[in-house]
């Protein structure tokens, strides 16, 4: 531009304007991708309304199952459920009239909020919702409030409160751009159709999420216990339904919605069990093979009948079994903590125990299995026993080869997305500004096996000067020294580096030297 005091002389302007539209023409370059992520995410918020409606509807369905076996007990929370579901649609319909509104200004009247042509624009949004005397931003400012005051007065539980009133919220943050805006000013004015949409496509999104809360804080005041049962069966409870052999088999023989105050017969076969027993039905297993347990049950009514119902249980007793399973790989690590999980068929796992039986490390459990740590590289053996009946019983013998941890990989970590960093291992570009924001390397074996961290002790970068000479630098432990950062600054685009003899020790306290060249190439 011109640095003249004076009038800018025609090709000056012409200079002038020229700028204006090249500046024009990069602004809409980034809207373009913005408002294009605003139709993703419209998509999705669309997605998940859809899910949250279905989810609401069937929570209905069910309140007027409930209101059909049960219309005394349920009818205050039928009406309370009947009078959130017309408040919902009613802002919801509310909302969605805004969407095509602010479409139709700006696409005419064949418009479609699915598919809108002119996402750019932005007059439509301010319009439709802040037009003096005509526009209907304070009108769904109220209607967002009466509603969410509606809908927390229903809801118990505090953590939900805050989620619905942080979703329904209209207070205007306060922030230097927005001193003196109200609401729907602060929300809509000079708002892209596609971004106005977005919102209001949130809103609709956050009211079915507030509707559904209600529905279910209503549904959990029905006390479902109270509707009657108009059935009556026999039926067996196994303690389990195969049986290793040698094991006890128990089954609790039970007559369904019974009056507790009478007992029924139970009759295995045509052999009656005595009353002593209350149902309660062993025997050993000692064959393998698979078995059926039937019989029935006989109760005296009242009127003085007999109400009989015949049960079958089938089971299996099988030879003692175990499996032993190594979490991550079928071998073991020496000095590293191996997860490993051990299970018996029926038996349930804490009457199974895990046992090193050469000495070879040791075992520590854990919630879910074990954590094995062999001492020496070589092999470790295991004994798998079950307690069965109180006592115990060897169920499996078991041997796992021992080897040393392989070596790690060095790399290079960095900031990716928050809370995920990521690892530069070499071969690719690397930015020279996240080259001079790391600290350091690091080495780790991350192979989708195993994920173990080792600790570099040193290592050397190898520069080339511009007679080819290679410039050796040596690490101040696992962070850049001060002179290797000095000679970072001054790489240019396109130049690489090397680092090389990189020494760490990992879990097992060996310290060893790794044989991989990590080549750094800036851009």
């Amino acid at each position: 531009m011109s640095t003249s005091l004076g009038p800018e002389s025609p090709r000056q302007k012409m200079i002038n304007l020229m700028y204006i539209v090249l500046m024009a023409m990069l602004a809409l370059n980034v809207s373009s991708d913005v408002l294009n992520g605003f139709s993703l995410v419209d998509e999705s918020l669309n997605r998940s309304t859809t899910n949250s409606t279905k989810q609401n509807k069937s929570l209905y369905n069910d309140m007027a199952d409930f209101m059909a076996k049960n219309p005394e007990k349920v009818q205050e929370w039928f009406n309370k459920a009947q009078s959130v579901r017309k408040m919902s649609d009613s802002l919801y319909q509310f909302v969605d009239e805004l969407k095509y509104k602010i479409v139709r200004t700006v696409d005419g009247e064949e418009a479609d909020v699915m598919n809108i042509q002119n996402k750019e624009d932005l007059e439509a949004a301010n319009s439709v919702m802040l037009a003096p005397g005509t526009g209907q931003g304070k009108k769904l400012y109220n209607s967002i409030n009466r509603y969410r005051n509606a809908i927390l007065a229903l809801v118990t539980d505090s953590t939900q409160r805050r989620i619905i009133s942080s979703n329904l919220g209209t207070k205007v943050p306060r922030r230097a751009t927005t001193v003196g805006k109200n609401w729907q000013e602060y929300m809509f004015e000079n708002t892209p159709v596609a971004a106005a949409v977005t919102l209001l496509t949130k809103l609709q999104n956050d009211i079915r999420y507030a509707e559904g809360e209600v529905l279910h804080t209503l549904v959990k005041n029905i006390d479902v216990r109270d509707i009657r049962v108009n059935q009556v069966n026999a039926y067996v409870i196994p303690n389990a339904q195969t049986i290793v052999k040698g094991g006890k088999f128990s089954a609790q023989i039970i007559l369904a919605a019974v009056d507790s105050t009478q007992k029924p017969s139970v009759y295995i076969g045509n052999r009656l069990l005595p009353s002593s027993s209350n149902g309660l039905f062993e025997t050993i297993c000692n064959n393998t093979g698979e078995f059926n347990l039937s019989g029935y049950l006989e109760l005296n009514r009242g009127g003085g009948d007999i109400l009989r119902r015949n049960f079958s249980q089938k089971y299996t007793v099988v030879n003692p079994s175990a499996t032993l399973s190594a979490t991550m790989m079928n071998v073991l690590y020496a000095g590293y903590d191996n997860p490993m999980s051990v299970s018996v068929p029926g038996v349930p796992s804490q009457h199974v125990q895990l046992t090193i039986t050469n000495g070879n490390g040791s075992i520590t459990s854990v919630p879910g299995g074990y954590i094995v740590r062999p001492s020496r590289i070589g092999q470790t053996d295991f004994a798998v026993t079950a307690n069965l009946g109180g006592r115990n019983q060897l169920m499996g013998n078991f041997v796992y080869r021992v080897r040393q941890l392989p070596d790690p990989m060095p790399f290079i970590e960095y900031d990716g997305t928050p809370g995920n960093p990521k690892r530069y291992r070499g071969g690719t570009g690397f930015s020279k500004a996240l080259l001079m924001s790391t600290e350091g390397i690091g080495a780790a074996i991350d192979d989708g096996l195993l994920n173990v961290n080792f600790r570099v002790l040193n290592f050397e970068t190898i520069f080339f000067d511009n007679m080819g000479n290679a410039v050796p630098e040596i690490s101040a432990g696992s962070k850049f020294s001060a002179r290797q950062r000095e000679v970072f600054r001054k790489l240019s685009r396109g130049k690489r580096f090397y680092i090389s003899r990189v020494r760490a020790v990992g879990p097992d306290g060996i310290e060893r030297l790794l044989p991989t060249t990590l080549e750094v190439i800036v851009n």
